[in-house]
């Protein structure tokens, strides 16, 4: 079982919308069974509060399923229950190397690493770019299937 955990700093844009995307893709290429997902937050600023409307309305508009998201922290035992702790910028990045006091499995990634290159998803909530990100989001979460699905299919062919 693969488990993704996708973070940003609020929890209400970057990260729910990488959960939900990247959750349909689970979905519809019925990769239920080793795959799974989840978002959390670095900061407290929206603790307890759900996902902000403009990044809902973004989902919504490309056919996205969106479901109840309330922001939840990352704490420092959730680097051992995930694969991958896929971050949005360099910013969290450094908060869940402070948070998980390193990184010695090579765990945490900016999501963009997985399309091939070294550039931060902006948070949308201060730049109001809601459909570049959800473009970017998409990128990435295409990557990281295809990272999973060719790493799951090595194990598969490698057992027969």
């Amino acid at each position: 079982m693969y488990n993704v955990l996708f973070v940003c700093l609020g929890n209400i844009c970057r990260s729910p919308m990488a959960e939900m995307i990247f959750e349909d893709m689970i979905r519809r290429r019925k990769a239920g069974s080793f795959i799974r997902c989840e978002s959390r937050a670095t900061s407290t600023e929206e603790y307890g509060h759900e996902m902000y409307p403009k990044a809902i309305e973004t989902l919504q508009r490309h056919g996205i399923p969106v479901e109840r998201n309330v922001v939840t922290m990352v704490k420092r035992e959730d680097y051992d229950k995930y694969t991958y702790i896929v971050c949005m910028d360099k910013a969290n990045y450094y908060d869940l190397i402070s948070i998980f006091r390193g990184d010695p499995e090579k765990k945490v990634h900016l999501l963009m690493e997985f399309a091939g290159r070294k550039e931060e998803i902006e948070d949308p909530w201060y730049t109001g770019r809601f459909e570049e990100v959800y473009q970017q989001i998409v990128e990435g979460c295409e990557g990281l299937f295809r990272v999973i699905a060719f790493t799951n299919w090595q194990k598969i062919t490698k057992n027969n």
